[in-house]
């Protein structure tokens, strides 16, 4: 008895300490647009910590809930659910038992989609243009549903104009590479990729021939609250229609130029003509700090403006949202976001930069957020985000966000010492191995 009996009870306790570890991440999908249970949805766990590992997959039941074991310490997880062909994500932090997902019906058609900002950069050099166009897109469809056909998004590029990169960010993701196919008529683009409620914002970085003066035509598909024109202070611009831009450079601020016209109608003509070469040096923070500057100089007094020095405001110019002056206020931080992301991945010192290759293969669309993490299988979407090297960066751009997250429930007290320690420690050794990986 003795014989059979230790064996057995060292079998027993190794049991009981790999079911302690184990642990259950349960979760509730819900139909946004009917409020009803999104029930026989599709749900995977994709383990962040092992490079965008799926992990498991199961179905929604009838109450729209799902549930996955995991095994292992605290680690960051991601969950996505599939509704009628479009991919939907939740973060799971460290230590979190329960993460519930919203997802939408989807239409080829909806009311209520809107362009808060269409922002074009140019720069020049060595007889070189260099471009990049930022959309962002609002949905605010009642009931929510999320757009989704094979035209999804249109856009014009100025004749002769080579894509580089396309980037596309759903609303609270990441940006990931998409597709820009075009169309019969030359210089139009299409771009597969879901309108999901909320704000969308579409990327794309071209270049073009350039011989010291061009004339630009954005042509806009779609009524727009601002278009913006950002440029360095050497190079001249000239609009066709004056009275269409308002002139927001600040003399005092930066090295670049920011034109805006407000409220574009589909078809307006908003050509305009640049002249020069010159690049921008400085940061997208400092670019919209000097614009902003200068429209709060030109607040009538009536208004209650604080025409206070720039260099007192946080930021070194770049207030609060909310004390913003109009119109920069509903445009200024795509600037910001947008194009911090171009400087982040090569910058733009155009005597600097490489030949790109082109992320915008004609006929290769990205159809949502999540194509970029998903293994190849036959029924994939096609997309150069599914390289090891954009899954590393784009688990990089995961952690830093649950990171700031963190931070931010800490300061609100959402979270208590012990468990924000345990999570800061699990993201902080998941954040170490991803840096490890990727260099």
């Amino acid at each position: 008895m003795t014989k059979f009996a230790y064996p057995a009870l060292l079998a027993a306790i190794l049991s009981l300490a790999l079911a302690s570890t184990a642990q259950t991440l349960t979760g509730i999908v819900t139909n946004g647009t009917t409020h009803k249970p999104a029930a026989g949805d599709e749900v995977i766990l994709i383990n962040i910590a092992n490079g965008m590992d799926v992990a498991g997959s199961t179905k929604a039941d009838s109450n729209g809930k799902f549930s996955f074991k995991l095994t292992g310490g605290p680690e960051p997880h991601l969950i996505r659910a599939v509704h009628q062909g479009v991919t939907y994500h939740q973060m799971a932090p460290p230590g979190v038992k329960s993460v519930d997902i919203q997802v939408y019906d989807v239409a080829p058609k909806v009311t209520g989609l809107s362009v808060t900002a269409d922002v074009l950069r140019f720069q020049a050099d060595s007889g070189t243009m260099q471009g990049v166009r930022l959309f962002v897109v609002d949905n605010a469809s009642s009931p929510a549903r999320t757009q989704m056909n094979d035209h999804n998004f249109e856009f014009y590029l100025p004749p002769g104009a080579k894509i580089e990169q396309l980037q596309a960010r759903a609303p609270n993701g990441q940006p990931i590479s998409a597709g820009a196919v075009p169309q019969s008529e030359k210089n139009r683009y299409a771009i597969a990729f879901p309108l999901r409620p909320g704000e969308t914002q579409f990327q794309c970085e071209f270049t073009l021939p350039y011989a010291g003066e061009i004339k630009i035509d954005p042509k806009p598909l779609y009524s727009a609250q601002h278009l913006v024109i950002v440029l360095p202070q050497t190079m001249q611009f000239t609009a066709a229609n004056p009275p269409s831009f308002e002139s927001m450079h600040d003399p005092s601020q930066g090295d670049s130029t920011v034109e805006v016209a407000r409220e574009t109608k589909p078809g307006q003509s908003l050509s305009f003509t640049l002249k020069g070469n010159g690049v921008i040096t400085e940061s997208p923070g400092e670019t919209a700090s000097g614009a902003a500057g200068q429209q709060d100089q030109q607040q009538p007094q009536s208004q209650g403006r604080d025409n206070r020095s720039l260099d007192n405001r946080p930021g070194g110019g770049l207030g609060a949202p909310i004390d913003a002056p109009d119109p920069l206020q509903q445009y200024r931080w795509y600037i910001l976001g947008g194009f911090a992301v171009l400087l982040a991945i090569g910058g733009w010192v155009v005597t600097n930069r490489q030949p790109a290759t082109s992320a915008a293969t004609p006929g290769v669309a990205s159809s949502d957020y999540g194509a970029a993490a998903r293994p190849t299988t036959p029924t994939t979407t096609a997309s150069a985000a599914s390289t090891p090297v954009a899954k590393s960066a784009m688990l990089l751009e995961a952690l830093k966000e649950e990171l700031f997250q963190l931070e931010v429930e800490k300061k609100q007290g959402k979270i208590a010492p012990e468990d924000y320690e345990k999570a800061k420690a699990a993201l902080d050794q998941t954040l170490e191995r991803a840096l490890k990986r990727q260099s």
